[in-house]
């Protein structure tokens, strides 16, 4: 568990001309904190030793996994332009210790601010917040989940799964029991079509005893690449 934000050694998956994509380790902030150091931007633009760096989306300090950086405007709004339009396909693992209402389909509601910094989702379809999902069951009443967001809200796949009754293990503001040494949410993969060129990335989580176990390996290996499930169109 990292406590603060000290030095990391980057994992750099690709170091593009245009854009950098790396693994954002758990409990890590995105930006700068005055008692915690520098976030995971402004080290990543330091040890990379770039001038200007431009982030197109983020991760929440749980969360760990794969994240891109911009190494200029131009790529940085093109970016952006994807990911409001949703063409660029993200996947998410996470893992639960309680059984789903359903074990496959499509969580979508309005999210609205709860207690303590929390959400919650409505049943309401004004501006909703909509994620797909696959889950498998493993040893011990553990559940991994395969998630496909369609929007970008803030704790969008830590409310769904809690409003499917299946509440991410290690996460202090959905899960009842005592906190793990990780939360276990990871942003696991992405793929995307950038200058004519298709790119593809998958990263395994890197920390948690949950996430290093065999069974848990050989699951994701039998599940192979995310995006070869039959998601249904939305």
């Amino acid at each position: 568990m990292t406590i603060n934000n000290s030095p990391i050694i980057l994992n750099v998956l690709e170091n593009n001309v245009n854009f950098i994509v790396v693994n954002k380790p758990d409990n890590f902030n995105f930006h700068d904190e005055a008692l915690l150091g520098e976030g995971l931007f402004n080290q990543v633009k330091e040890q990379m030793q770039l001038s200007t760096l431009y982030p197109v989306h983020r991760l929440d300090k749980m969360t760990s996994g794969l994240i891109i950086f911009a190494k200029n405007l131009a790529c940085a709004q093109w970016f952006q332009q994807q990911f409001e339009q949703h063409t660029i396909d993200k996947y998410y693992i996470a893992l639960s210790d309680k059984k789903p209402k359903k074990k496959q389909g499509q969580i979508k509601g309005d999210m609205v601010k709860s207690r303590r910094g929390t959400w919650k989702l409505m049943r309401s379809q004004n501006n909703p917040a909509i994620t797909q999902f696959f889950s498998f069951g493993l040893r011990n009443k553990t559940r991994l989940f395969i998630l496909k967001p369609h929007t970008g809200k803030t704790h969008q796949l830590r409310v769904a799964l809690s409003s499917l009754g299946s509440p991410i293990i290690g996460d202090t503001y959905y899960h009842s029991s005592v906190a793990l040494e990780r939360g276990y949410l990871h942003a696991y993969a992405l793929k995307f079509i950038y200058d004519g060129e298709q790119f593809e990335f998958i990263s395994r989580p890197e920390s948690g005893e949950l996430f290093n176990t065999t069974e848990f390996i050989k699951m994701l290996n039998e599940i192979g690449k995310p995006w070869s499930l039959k998601w249904p169109r939305i």
